[in-house]
């Protein structure tokens, strides 16, 4: 039986699943399925989580078309930045807001404005608060429904919200965090002054997944998701990542030199960096990569 892993990566226009050679690295079969979109003139982008888990089914099924495969190992990326609540149950409490969701301009503003500037908004993160990024996300669901916000027992990214799916553990890795507005990229913590200028009442470390090393083994497919997927129970599960973190593995920039350039719903330029590497002036966004270094990307 064909030893393979199976990566999984869930865009904003579809989840893909490539089946790799565990020895050689050859591309041995791939699936796709498509999501659909919530968009509207205001600037809402937004996606149901339960489509990509639909879509991650039709995806693995998709490559795998009925044949048999030893996979060693899972790995997912996802489309960075979108808010994922979550109620108690781990249930989705609304849609998600996604990464070109632009609705929340005012919140940029108001958050920047309690915390002291831009100024000190890089100081704290590396990065200025954006609409797409995650931190404003939280605060225009705050405000503007309370409801579902007050139900919302935790949060997450769309890789971590598959994880969970495969896993039944909560956790996120630093190359994704760092694109969340809320997350220090020199110390590789949350910020715990943009959480309390989000909520000062609400607790975060209950709320917030917990940060793995990102090369790490985060858990193993648990019976149900397996049955789901047609795959063995316990299969290990990666930490995964951000697309453009993992696109940045798959090119081969892990070191200094290469820059690569990744054109899908969006366009961006990025390159290694062995120290943290934040523009002044905030145009360059100064992520984490996912292997312990940084990923400067414009």
């Amino acid at each position: 039986m064909p030893r393979v892993f199976l990566g999984v990566d869930c865009g904003t226009q579809a989840t893909k699943a490539v089946l790799r050679d565990a020895t050689t690295g050859a591309v041995v079969a791939v699936g796709r399925a498509p999501h659909k979109l919530i968009a509207r003139d205001d600037g809402t982008s937004e996606q149901d989580p339960a489509w990509w888990i639909d879509a991650l089914r039709t995806a693995v099924r998709d490559a795998f078309r009925g044949d048999t495969f030893d996979v060693g190992g899972i790995g997912v990326s996802g489309q960075q930045h979108g808010l994922v609540c979550l109620d108690e149950g781990d249930r989705p409490v609304r849609a998600a807001k996604l990464w070109n969701d632009t609705t929340t301009a005012r919140e940029c503003a108001e958050l920047t404005r309690k915390l002291g500037g831009d100024g000190r908004v890089l100081e704290l993160t590396g990065n200025l608060l954006l609409p797409g990024y995650t931190a404003p996300k939280i605060a225009w669901v705050a405000a503007h429904e309370p409801a579902a916000y007050a139900r919302t027992a935790r949060m997450c990214l769309p890789h971590d919200y598959l994880n969970l799916w495969l896993t039944g553990r909560f956790v996120t890795e630093s190359g994704d965090a760092s694109g969340t507005a809320y997350f220090d990229v020199r110390s590789r913590q949350y910020s715990d002054a943009v959480l309390a200028a989000i909520d000062e009442r609400r607790d975060w470390e209950r709320s917030l997944p917990p940060i793995a090393p990102s090369l790490s083994v985060v858990g193993t497919l648990r019976r149900e998701a397996a049955e789901s997927l047609g795959l063995e129970v316990g299969i290990p599960v990666s930490a995964g990542g951000g697309d453009n973190m993992c696109t940045a593995i798959g090119c081969d920039v892990v070191v200094e030199g290469p820059v690569a350039v990744s054109l899908g719903t969006s366009g961006t330029v990025f390159a290694y960096r062995a120290e943290p590497a934040v523009d002044p002036r905030g145009e360059a966004a100064a992520f984490c990569d996912s292997t312990g270094g940084w990923l400067p990307l414009a």
